[in-house]
C-alpha cells in the first residue's frame, strides 16, 4: 500500500439527486487517483501489468539497415546499363553472417531477409522476379533506389519513448520492448481488492443452506472478475447481517488491500450495515445513480482504503461492477481511464423503456442483429451465462421497436 485516498473523493456536488451514468463515470475519472506503489518486473513478467514509468528505447530498432526479402542486392545506378541482367558474386549475406567485401557497381550478390546490405548495395530485388541464366541476374520489374531495404531506426529511435506510463503492457509491448533492448520496466504493484460478501441468508457454496438461505455467487464472481482484470484478490468470505462483523471485516479488508468491494447491504434498510458503518465514520457517499439494473451504490473510504458497496442481486452487483468498478480500479492500479466501446445493431426485440435513466440488458449477437435475455431480473443469473455482452440504452433513449439501431457493448470491452 502506497498512496490513500480523503474522505470526500466520491462526494458529489450537493443537491444531486438521481445521477446519470455518464456523469457519474465523469467523476471518477476526474476525482480518482492511483494508490499502488512502483516495482521493477522483467520482461516476461510485463503482460498484464500497468507501466508505471515511461520506457525509453535504448537502441534503434532495425538497429542496422537490412533486408526485408530474400533476394538479390545491387546499386540501383546499375540498372540502366544492364539490359541482359548483372554479374552475379560468389558468396551471400545472410542474417547474422553478412557479406563482408564490396559489391562493385554493375554486380548483384545473393542476400536474405534480415541481412545487412554490403557495401555497394543499396536496392533488392524479390527471388521470385528474377533469372538466373549463366551467372546472371536478370528481371524486368521496375525498382525504385532502397527498394525492399529497411532502414535503420525506422521503426524506433534510440532514446524515444517507447510506451508511455499508464498502459496496461501487452505482448505485442512485449515484443516492441525486447527489440528496443528493454530487459525490465517499472510497473505498479497489482491492486490488492478485498472481497466481502453480507447477508444472513447468503451461505457457502458447498455447505448446507437453511430453508430460507442461498448460496453466495457474488464473492465468486467478483472474484473471477477481478482476476480478469489483474488484481490480486483478498477473499475477507462473507458475513452475517451483524454490525460488529462487518466493522470487523472492513477493517481487515482495510489493513490488507488497497480497495474494498462488497455486495449486499448497502442501501438504507435495518440490515444494511455496509452503508451504515461507513455513514457513521462519516465516509459514506451513497449514489442514487439513473441505471437499471442497480440500486443506490455506497462508496467511500474505510482508514484510507475506497470501499465500493455493490448492490445484492447478482446481475446488478455484476453490471455495476463492469460499469462502475472496472474503471476506477483501472485508474486507482495506475491504468489509463478506459471508456468501452461497442457498436451499433439491429433490435431482434422490443422494449418499453421511458426516458431518465441507463438501462443495460443481457445481450447476445447474432449477426448483425442482437437479442437480449428474455428477462431483466436482477436476480435471474442465467443470464450472465447467456450472454456476451449489454446493449446499453442511452439515458435519453425511450421506447425500443424490432429493427432499431441499438448500441451492443461485447464483454471483452469489459476486459472478461
Amino acid at each position: 500500500m502506497s498512496k490513500r485516498l480523503p474522505n470526500d473523493c466520491f462526494a458529489l456536488p450537493q443537491g444531486v439527486n438521481w445521477t446519470p451514468v455518464a456523469d457519474a463515470l465523469a467523476h471518477l475519472r476526474t476525482t480518482l487517483k492511483p494508490v499502488t506503489g512502483v516495482e521493477v518486473a522483467r520482461l516476461a513478467a510485463l503482460p498484464g501489468r500497468v507501466l508505471g514509468q515511461d520506457v525509453v528505447a535504448l537502441r534503434d530498432h532495425p538497429p542496422f539497415s537490412n533486408s526485408a526479402i530474400d533476394g538479390y542486392g545491387f546499386d540501383h545506378r546499375s540498372l540502366p546499363g544492364a539490359p541482359d541482367g548483372l554479374p552475379l558474386l560468389e558468396g551471400r549475406s545472410a542474417a547474422g553472417a553478412p557479406f563482408e567485401g564490396v559489391v562493385p557497381e554493375g554486380s548483384a550478390i545473393r542476400i536474405l531477409t534480415g541481412a545487412a546490405p554490403p557495401l555497394g548495395v543499396d536496392t533488392v530485388v524479390l527471388q521470385e522476379d528474377v533469372t538466373l541464366t549463366d551467372g546472371r541476374v536478370a528481371f524486368d520489374v521496375a525498382l525504385k533506389a532502397g527498394a525492399n531495404i529497411r532502414a535503420a531506426g525506422e521503426d524506433i529511435s534510440e532514446g524515444g519513448t517507447l510506451v508511455a506510463s499508464g498502459r496496461v503492457l501487452s505482448a505485442g509491448d512485449v515484443a516492441m520492448l525486447a527489440s528496443a533492448g528493454v530487459a525490465e520496466a517499472h510497473v505498479r504493484k497489482r491492486l490488492r481488492v478485498a472481497v466481502l460478501s453480507t447477508g444472513s441468508e447468503v451461505v457457502e457454496v458447498g455447505a448446507t443452506p437453511g430453508p430460507s438461505q442461498i448460496f453466495d455467487a457474488n464473492r465468486p464472481m467478483l472474484g473471477a472478475l477481478l482476476d480478469a482484470w489483474g488484481c490480486e484478490v483478498v477473499d475477507l468470505g462473507r458475513v452475517p447481517d451483524d454490525r460488529a462483523a462487518v466493522l470487523e471485516a472492513l477493517g481487515q479488508g482495510a489493513a490488507g488491500a488497497d480497495v474494498i468491494v462488497t455486495s449486499g447491504g448497502a442501501s438504507t434498510g435495518d440490515e444494511d450495515h455496509i452503508s451504515s458503518c461507513l455513514a457513521e465514520a462519516d465516509a459514506l457517499h451513497t449514489w442514487r445513480i439513473a441505471v437499471k439494473p442497480g440500486r443506490p451504490l455506497a462508496m467511500g473510504v474505510w482508514d484510507g482504503a475506497p470501499v465500493f458497496g455493490l448492490p445484492g442481486n447478482p446481475v446488478a452487483a455484476f453490471v455495476c461492477a463492469l460499469v462502475f468498478v472496472r474503471p476506477s480500479l483501472r485508474v486507482l492500479s495506475g491504468a489509463d481511464w478506459h471508456e468501452p466501446l461497442g457498436f451499433d445493431l439491429r433490435a431482434d426485440f422490443q422494449k418499453v423503456k421511458k426516458p431518465g435513466r441507463e438501462e443495460y440488458l443481457r445481450a447476445r449477437r447474432r449477426g448483425d442483429k442482437v437479442e437480449v435475455f428474455a428477462s431483466e431480473g436482477s436476480g435471474r443469473v442465467t443470464g450472465l451465462g447467456w450472454a456476451d455482452g449489454v446493449v446499453a440504452l442511452p439515458h435519453d433513449q425511450g421506447p425500443v421497436g424490432r429493427g432499431d439501431l441499438v448500441r451492443y457493448i461485447p464483454f471483452s470491452e469489459f476486459g472478461i
